[in-house]
């Protein structure tokens, strides 16, 4: 590990812990001026945000990066403006800091509070997308944690003029020095070096693809929330309206291919099979999209692609869909807990007790009844901007908003009792 490398974020740890206490003193209403100002802070600069991503593209065309990793690397203007926006929508959500979760008296008389409060320091390792640089570093802000912000190198010149248009912005309003920090450095030295200083990150958060994060868990110190894989399935029933489970296939496949919350694997009762396949094979075509198929498919649409064992198991984040008949739903459960990614899955029927049934038997974060996959996602369920979809089950699961971004303390008061 590079020395130069680990002592200057080592001394952005540092600086993170004392951020995090100054901004643990701002109220609700001077974080949200904060918020909206950097929010403005975007838009000022957004002629050089631009630039800088029109850099990232270039590099990654000539490094061969799928449609799809393209696609989530580019910004526009209308991209941009739904940051900004997406920071001022944030300034309008309740702040969850000083919330009282309970507050009781026992025996003794003493009043305890349990209270909301921030986390304190918290380390983001992120791949592709530079909106997440904004999106946490609001979400972040909002909940009173410092911030230390490690992109990826597909990103980096979007991310740096991102990071230094809010803190430009922001300080303009009153944003405490350091409270969002990005880290300049691209090489794995630099993640080693966040994961092992627990002395000043009280949490770290990788999002991007599986090696990224088991790199972190295996190297990380203080506690990790991971954000894996998103292989996501819809079963359609025997009990399901076609209509409606064509579009629901379509779009949680088509609406935005390269996110974790689009459709990976559609699983069809073998009993409406040969009804129901040709219909939704010819809406996902008429798409573009690439068809792979078990061998009972091929059977009804012999020109599907044979899928193999690790179809089964593969987030495309792009045009491609596989496809599996099942014999009844237990086969779907079973498929579904063990090929999954535990992210997010849905059922498409009419029968309420079967959709039941369902839902509470997938051990995913998410579980949907007739509904696209593409509504698992943080502002859909009124979060606001989100860090991600934790697959965790400890502290944070699913969509990660301002809730989950923080923790609690007891807050004891009394009036002199004492132990004896």
């Amino acid at each position: 590990m590079s020395d130069p490398i680990t002592e200057q974020i080592h001394e952005m740890g540092r600086q993170s812990r004392t951020a995090a206490y100054a901004l643990s003193q701002l109220s609700t209403e001077k974080k949200d001026t904060i918020l909206r100002a950097m929010a403005q802070g975007l838009r000022d600069a957004s002629t050089e945000i631009l630039s800088e991503n029109q850099k990232d593209i270039l590099a990654g065309e000539q490094k061969g990066l799928s449609s799809a990793m393209l696609d989530r690397l580019h910004l526009d203007d209308a991209r941009l403006e739904a940051v900004a926006a997406a920071l001022e929508h944030v300034a309008t959500l309740p702040d969850p800091v000083g919330q009282v979760l309970e507050d009781w008296v026992p025996a003794s008389g003493i009043r305890i509070e349990q209270v909301r409060v921030p986390i304190g320091t918290i380390g983001i390792i992120y791949e592709s997308r530079p909106n997440v640089t904004a999106d946490a570093a609001a979400l972040c802000f909002k909940t009173g944690n410092a911030t230390i912000l490690r992109g990826g190198s597909e990103a980096i010149h979007s991310n740096r003029a991102i990071a230094s248009a809010l803190d430009a912005g922001g300080k303009k309003a009153g944003l405490p020095e350091h409270s969002i920090q990005l880290v300049p450095f691209t090489d794995r030295a630099s993640v080693a070096a966040m994961a092992g200083m627990d002395q000043w990150l009280d949490l770290i958060i990788p999002r991007g693809g599986k090696g990224l994060i088991e790199t972190v868990v295996s190297l990380a110190r203080m506690p990790v929330i991971k954000h894996y894989d998103g292989i996501c399935h819809l079963y359609v029933s025997e009990q399901a309206d076609q209509e409606m489970a064509v579009a629901l296939t379509v779009d949680s496949k088509t609406q935005k291919p390269g996110v974790c919350n689009a459709l990976e694997t559609l699983l069809i009762q073998e009993s409406v099979a040969a009804e129901f396949l040709p219909k939704v094979a010819a809406a996902l075509r008429s798409k573009d999209v690439e068809l792979r198929g078990c061998e009972a498919s091929r059977a009804i649409l012999p020109d599907l692609i044979p899928a193999t064992e690790e179809d089964w198991s593969t987030e495309y984040l792009e045009k491609i869909i596989s496809i599996k008949i099942v014999p009844d739903i237990a086969a779907a459960i079973s498929h579904i807990n063990t090929y999954g990614s535990h992210h997010t899955d849905c059922i498409v029927t009419t029968d309420e007790a079967e959709a039941e049934g369902f839902l509470h038997s997938i051990d995913s974060a998410c579980v949907m009844h007739n509904v696209s996959t593409r509504f698992a996602d943080g502002g859909e369920f009124g979060f606001g901007a989100e860090i991600g979809i934790s697959t965790d089950k400890l502290h944070a699961r699913g969509p990660m908003g301002l809730r989950e971004l923080t923790s609690y303390q007891y807050r004891v008061r009394g009036k002199g009792q004492t132990k004896e």
